[in-house]
């Protein structure tokens, strides 16, 4: 209905889609994990148009099917029945010849015999059958793609540069035994235990690998001209050598027909007899015998593609365009209609931003976030890094230290003083059903976990039993802080609104404690430590005025927010944009005027002016002044990506095509191959240093402390 009445689209008329998935009535928007901010795309249905869900048909794979079954005729037949070719006889071989035949599937030289010779369209034609599969139905091949079979061994003294040999090469595994490939040797290395060749390897007639390195403990054969039957003498009558070796075709069984294999024989009794009862899926190509399935059957499936039981897909396991969601064992059919209190809010929407320039287990003030930012949710806090869980209120590992908490007022015992507050532990509350917020003591509390982190900032020795004081408490390890609007109800300190960042503070003793409700609470005394003056003081409140920082909303909201105000006040559309539209310029020129007061700080100028191949993206920077730091920060860190890392450059190179890239990233570019800019591959000189923009890397530090 919003669509229709947005788009003027019918209801009937919408197909909508997300992340290639058809939106169907009955669902959730959390059904389909559709986050804030995410595009859905609309089809329009044309009139009349309805989907159909019945499958290909299956005459255009009969086509192409009986295509290639012609084509295959047409080039190589398996008998001489299908052509009508003259029996002849050739200059250089006659019937019964053992020769070399090129594979054209592996390009490889295969022994081979000849068993017919034959005349097409003027042309001879060999009909030859592999010795090593005696199963195998003949072949029919050209003149060039045989020659006398190789029976000469050459020592590897006697090689020389410039002659093409026959070698065995593993293509997949140097090491291994592979096929027997021709070989042209343009280098020979000999030393007192190496015997390397290296050269061009020959794969079919086409292909090639250059500049291969071929270790020389393998037999090298020479390769035999064609000579006439007339000159043959009276050892080349037969031509007979014994087998060469090659690579198995099973590494399992090595090609033994008496070791049973599930590899190469059936996959189920591992047998290899009645190989015309073995069935191959076109899937896994792993063999089946028709009597070992279940339920076995009585003959060969006349279908083109047969796939077995793992590989073969469930037609009803299938969602086509247009059914209902498959229901899995986390949902059952009954969960759309129950009424759920948990999920529908905004700690369970995903996170649409990462905070990426410090790590998650970064210690102290986060580069760029001022103290008196405030976020409206909490899933804001968790995208800037300041409190990185969305529900959870202290942040931390039990192994090292906690990184920030947040102060809700959720726990009895909680006191706020300000610079100075008394935090509870977490853990001990009964948080069954929906009790998130009104949930009180059932059991004591421990020092683990999340409360272990949080103790050990103290600068004391950690004590588990009885706690511990810090003396000199400054010293310790320092911790985020975020109050939140809940806090409002029991502190005067907290914002009305949203969630504030309130500064660096330090534990200066924690202990257990009987709570109210007469279990064991461990509480934990934290004290500010922070230069910046805190928002509640009169010059924090400054500070964040001259500043600029105000509550920072999530994307889009303040849009659909207005949206719903315009709706409910339909009949009087037209006066509220017009009030909106004249309020608004008031706030804004409000909003310029209390903005006028934050400049850049003289030592960021002095490196901004000192940076002057960056002159024109710092001068676009520099126009957001005027609206506050938060919103500068956002113009450099957009303007100052890596395009590599895209993050904010660190020790960054400014190239002379004008762009600014990572050290690091730049290195790996160049070691990945070519060097050239990744953002607009300009070619860089030979002799090109990479030297880092001192001028730029000063300003950025400047701008985020401690960013990395």
């Amino acid at each position: 209905r919003v669509i229709e009445e947005e788009m003027n689209v019918k209801v009937d008329l919408q197909r909508l889609f997300y992340r290639g998935k058809q939106l169907e009535n009955d669902y959730t928007l959390h059904d389909y994990n559709i986050n804030i901010n995410d595009v859905i795309q609309l089809v329009i249905k044309i009139n009349g148009f309805e989907n159909s869900n019945t499958p290909a048909s299956s005459s255009s794979v009969t086509t192409i099917s009986s295509f290639n079954s012609e084509k295959e005729i047409a080039d190589i037949s398996n008998n001489g029945e299908k052509l009508l070719e003259a029996l002849t006889e050739s200059l250089y071989y006659k019937t019964g010849d053992v020769v070399d035949c090129l594979n054209r599937i592996y390009g490889a030289w295969f022994e081979a015999i000849i068993l017919k010779i034959f005349k097409k369209d003027d042309k001879i034609i060999y009909n030859m059958q592999w010795e090593c599969d005696d199963e195998a139905p003949s072949f029919n091949v050209s003149e060039s793609l045989i020659r006398p079979r190789a029976r000469h061994l050459l020592q590897f003294d006697n090689l020389e540069v410039g002659q093409k040999v026959m070698i065995n090469y593993n293509v997949d595994d140097s090491k291994e035994i592979g096929f027997w490939y021709d070989f042209t040797i343009l280098n020979i290395i000999k030393k007192r235990k190496v015997q390397e060749l290296i050269g061009i390897l020959h794969i079919g007639k086409d292909e090639s690998i250059d500049n291969l390195k071929v270790k020389a403990r393998d037999d090298i054969f020479a390769i035999e001209e064609p000579k006439f039957l007339k000159d043959r003498t009276e050892d080349e009558q037969y031509m007979v050598s014994k087998r060469r070796r090659v690579q198995a075709k099973c590494n399992k069984c090595y090609d033994n027909p008496n070791k049973k294999c599930r590899e190469c024989g059936c996959r189920i009794c591992a047998g290899k007899e009645n190989e015309h009862n073995l069935l191959l899926c076109d899937e896994c190509d792993f063999a089946y015998h028709i009597g070992c399935l279940n339920p076995p059957l009585t003959s060969v499936p006349e279908e083109d593609y047969w796939y077995c039981s793992e590989c073969k897909n469930d037609e009803n396991e299938i969602v086509k365009a247009g059914d209902k969601l498959k229901q899995t064992k986390k949902k059952n059919e009954n969960s759309n209609n129950k009424r759920k209190n948990w999920d529908r809010g905004m700690a369970c929407v995903g996170k649409t931003k990462v905070c990426t320039i410090v790590s998650s287990c970064h210690v102290g003030p986060i580069p760029g976030v001022e103290v008196g930012t405030s976020w409206l949710y909490r899933l804001q806090v968790s995208e800037s890094g300041v409190h990185r869980p969305h529900i959870a209120g202290i942040h931390g590992r039990s192994s090292q230290c906690a990184y920030s908490i947040v102060l809700s007022g959720g726990y009895e015992g909680n006191i706020d003083n300000g610079d100075e507050f008394i935090y509870t532990g977490s853990g001990g509350r009964d948080l069954s059903g929906n009790k998130r917020t009104a949930a009180r003591q059932t059991r004591d509390q421990s020092l683990t976990k999340m409360n272990k982190a949080l103790a050990i900032n103290c600068n004391a020795e950690f004590n588990p039993r009885i706690g511990a004081t810090a003396e000199y408490w400054r010293d310790g390890i320092p911790v985020r802080v975020v109050r939140n609007y809940k806090l409002a109800k029991f502190s005067k300190y907290a914002p009305q609104e949203g969630n504030r960042y309130d500064g660096i503070y330090k534990v200066v003793k924690y202990y257990p404690d009987i709570g109210e409700s007469g279990f064991r609470i461990w509480k934990f005394l934290l004290r500010r430590d922070d230069p910046i003056p805190a928002p509640w003081t009169k010059e924090g409140k400054a500070r964040i005025t001259a500043l600029g920082l105000e509550l920072i909303y999530p994307d889009g909201y303040l849009e659909a927010r207005a949206k719903d105000e315009v709706n409910e006040i339909n009949k009087k559309r037209n006066l509220f944009m017009e009030e909106s539209a004249t309020s608004n310029e008031e706030k804004q020129q409000k909003k310029k005027q209390k903005l006028e007061g934050y400049k850049l700080e003289s030592e960021i100028v002095k490196c901004i002016e000192q940076d002057r191949t960056n002159a024109k993206l710092w001068n676009e920077c520099r126009k957001a002044v005027q609206n506050g730091k938060p919103a500068f920060l956002q113009y450099v860190s957009e303007r100052f990506t890596c395009p590599c890392c895209l993050e904010l450059v660190y020790n960054p190179i400014t190239t002379p095509c004008a762009h600014n890239i990572c050290l690091n990233c730049l290195k790996r570019s160049f070691l990945m191959g070519g060097r050239c800019c990744p953002s607009c591959r300009y070619l860089f000189d030979g002799n090109y240093k990479m030297i880092i923009n001192t001028f730029l890397s000063s300003a950025l530090l400047l701008l985020y402390p401690g960013y990395k």
